[in-house]
């Protein structure tokens, strides 16, 4: 089970030893939970950013292996990840925070306060929902194969989460057992799905995403990057997506002295801290519109569209 890059010994690592370890744990000894938690979060995260990754870049060479990882890595993530095929790779990466994203930071409000940002899960993933539907209907009529591998990891994941938790119960009892399974996997899944989505608001709000280079935030802590797999150079993977997560520094390192001073920060949690807990206190601290709104069209496309409104009513 060699991963096509050597980097990726690492991914691996987290995957097979560290997630188990910090989920099951508590399980056999339960005073572990309190300490477990967030570890239980960090799992989460990490297997989103797995799963980001890996349907970006592959893991392995084969496509069974690659379907196995995949398959493990849903179970702490929170969902069958297929899902990000329709709604990240197929959307969020051509539209990019723009009209027609699924995942635009600006359908309920242009503000960026802690409300809008952390109530954002249940308005994206409502829109992007609805590109799941449509593509597994649309896979059902033209590829039936894909449509049977999707339905396939979805039944594998419920199965797999029923079967977990029945063996909690079994193991420790009904109230021990479903408190263990809630606490480790249910943690893990909870931060894993809300995590995905409240690091695009963040690395997308208030950016210019008409912008050839200012389109993302990026998160730029050294220790923060090596904890969480380069997931901090978001201007970077959206120029190249296909680019191996290992390759991110070097890219984001390229294109850094293009980038608006304000969209390379070096902490996420300094971020966090600045815009949803002192901004709250004083408007100076929050953040502001680099270049154009999202929701605004550049002034090349606005003035086309004027010259066609006029030529189609005859004053042109």
């Amino acid at each position: 089970m060699k991963p096509r890059f050597a980097a990726d010994f690492r991914t691996l690592l987290w995957a097979f030893v560290l997630f188990p370890a910090v989920t099951f744990a508590p399980w056999l000894s339960p005073q572990l939970l309190p300490w477990a938690l967030p570890l239980s979060m960090y799992v989460g995260f990490c297997a989103g950013v797995f799963a980001h990754n890996h349907n970006h870049c592959s893991t392995f060479h084969t496509r069974a292996v690659n379907g196995a990882f995949s398959t493990w890595v849903s179970l702490f993530y929170g969902y069958p990840i297929f899902v990000w095929i329709p709604t990240h790779n197929f959307n969020h990466h051509k539209f990019q925070n723009r009209p027609g994203d699924a995942s635009i930071t600006w359908r309920v409000s242009r503000e960026n306060t802690w409300l809008v940002a952390s109530t954002y899960f249940f308005v994206a993933a409502r829109a992007q929902n609805a590109l799941t539907r449509a593509f597994l209907r649309r896979a059902r009529v033209t590829s039936p194969r894909l449509f049977r591998q999707t339905v396939a990891q979805i039944l594998v994941f419920g199965a797999a989460h029923l079967s977990l938790a029945a063996c909690a119960v079994a193991l420790r009892g009904w109230s021990t057992g479903l408190l263990v399974y809630a606490g480790t996997l249910g943690v893990s899944m909870a931060t894993g799905l809300w995590g995905m989505m409240f690091i695009n608001f963040i690395q997308h709000v208030h950016c210019d995403a008409w912008s050839e280079h200012d389109h993302s935030r990026n998160f730029t802590s050294r220790i923060g990057n090596f904890l969480v797999f380069n997931a901090g150079y978001h201007t970077a993977h959206h120029e190249h997506p296909g680019a191996h997560w290992s390759r991110l520094p070097q890219l984001h390192a390229s294109l850094a002295p293009r980038i608006h001073p304000e969209l390379c920060q070096a902490s996420i949690f300094g971020f966090c801290l600045r815009t949803y807990l002192l901004g709250a206190f004083a408007p100076r601290f929050r953040t502001r519109q680099v270049g154009r709104p999202a929701y605004a069209a550049p002034q090349t496309l606005r003035s086309a569209e004027t010259l066609a409104n006029r030529a189609a009513s005859g004053h042109a």
